[in-house]
């Protein structure tokens, strides 16, 4: 039987993973790829980008870091060369094509009967219905677009690129301001030279308070110093910790810590414990409430948040501060600023429901993205776009929606340690895949079946009419 033919979406992190452990299930994976290059979000990012995780919080099962790694928090280079590393080791570099960008995804049923949306029973593939996977060549956007036919699809795109999440503000009265506007999304794709003549002798604001926006920040302060200041703009103040402090924090993040959480149908003896133990989660946050405002000067420079480092962790938002970053703040390089900005006017934005402005070159708007609206805008169909914005349905193990046949999503949910969850649920995948979980209402002979083998399909693209 010939192995089925799987797309794979996207050759960042989790990518990478599912187009392996497939191979390992005898799959027939092709990884499409719209940069030149493995890694994800890590091929493009501003210099002073580190891992927010510890390395041992940040490693493939059957891959360590090499020896050359001493850092606890490795540079985004160091990183880089560790995912591509892996995809050369376990040969799945040969199964991406670079230049690739899908445009779209057309579910085809090929009978007048409808599908149940995963060959029934809760079967992985289905022999109605195909994927029509559009894919365009970066390096030659004149040439017409190709359609490759597959039996499932694996979206790995990502939540952090391509769709940058703009205020309202700015495309409505962008055209009033002289100086220029970006993303912290174009920033990150300049080479370092590049990035630093782009602000050079300018005044620069960055909007946010985010990862990208600290770390935006603080390069461009360095790069200019006080004589033209970068100033850091922001709503609301989040937590930032220190390294020592995130290693701390991920070390005492164990099963133990379970039993303080309520949990759906849970029995007397663990509603009895999460009451006795809650509130060690209370001390604890408290504790490192404490310990940041004494090592940083937030109270001098009224960067207190107003909620607990409790809720933070909840939201699985860990922010290491770049190195000397309140050094910046003490010299005068960069200015932190909590407002409320409102629109722009000729020399820079308006704040304060328009009491108040500010003058500036550039603006760098470090404000996220639409991650729904990226993975929605992928398919064709307006039922499948619904699913994705505006359907509460949860993820089936976290990468697969229910009314979505024969497609998953890895790499989109969070959690603190996400390279451990992307190998888990990329593992579990090619398990189910492969035959290996029972079927979900009785489709099934309730045990594990033969793994798919065979010769590997052929991939033969044809041009969309």
């Amino acid at each position: 039987m010939a192995a089925k033919k799987v797309a794979i979406i996207g050759a960042g992190i989790s990518g990478i993973l599912s187009c392996k452990h497939a191979l390992e299930k005898g799959l027939n994976p092709v990884v499409f790829e719209a940069r030149s290059c493995v890694g994800g979000v890590w091929c493009s990012t501003i210099d002073s980008t580190r891992l927010q995780t510890p390395k041992e919080y940040f490693e493939f099962s059957d891959f360590a870091w090499p020896d050359s790694v001493a850092e606890a928090f490795p540079d985004h280079n160091q990183v880089l060369d560790y995912v591509r590393s892996y995809a050369v080791r376990f040969e799945v570099v040969p199964r991406i094509r670079f230049g690739s960008k899908v445009s779209s995804l057309d579910y085809c049923l090929s009978s007048d009967d409808d599908d149940d949306g995963g060959g029934g029973g809760g079967e992985a593939f289905s022999c109605k219905g195909k994927w029509k996977v559009v894919v365009e060549n970066v390096l030659q956007p004149l040439q017409p677009p190709m359609v490759y036919e597959m039996d499932f699809v694996i979206l790995c795109i990502g939540k952090f690129s391509d769709v940058p999440n703009i205020p309202d503000f700015a495309t409505s009265s962008r055209a009033l301001f002289n100086g220029e506007v970006l993303h912290s999304m174009n920033y990150a794709a300049m080479e370092k030279i590049q990035a630093a003549e782009f602000t050079e002798n300018k005044r620069v604001v960055v909007v946010g308070f985010q990862k990208s926006a600290v770390d935006t920040a603080a390069e461009i302060a360095k790069n200019n110093g006080p004589k033209h200041p970068c100033t850091l703009l922001f709503r609301r103040v989040h937590w930032v910790s220190s390294e020592d402090m995130v290693k701390f924090t991920f070390r005492n993040l164990t099963r133990f810590s379970e039993l303080m959480v309520h949990k759906p149908e849970e029995g007397l003896i663990l509603w009895f414990l999460a009451i006795i133990l809650s509130p060690l989660r209370w001390i604890f946050s408290k504790l490192v409430e404490c310990y940041l405002r004494w090592i940083y000067p937030l109270n001098k420079y009224n960067m207190v948040p107003e909620h607990s480092f409790l809720k933070q962790i909840y939201s699985c938002m860990f922010m290491i501060l770049p190195r000397d970053f309140y050094g910046r703040v003490r010299e005068g390089s960069l200015i932190l600023r909590k407002s409320n900005v409102v629109g722009f006017y000729e020399k820079g934005l308006v704040l304060d429901g328009g009491t108040s402005h500010l003058e500036t070159d550039v603006v760098i708007f470090a404000t996220g993205y639409k991650s729904d609206e990226k993975i929605a805008g992928i398919f064709s169909s307006l039922e499948f776009k619904k699913c994705i914005t505006g359907s509460s349905a949860p993820f089936y193990r976290e990468c697969i929606h229910p009314r979505i046949p024969q497609l998953a999503i890895i790499g989109y949910s969070e959690s603190p340690a996400t390279l451990f969850t992307f190998e888990m649920r990329s593992k579990w995948l090619a398990h189910f895949l492969a035959g290996k979980v029972p079927a979900a209402s009785g489709g099934g002979d309730g045990g594990e079946r033969e793994e798919m083998g065979g010769e590997r399909a052929s991939l033969q693209p044809r041009k969309l009419q």
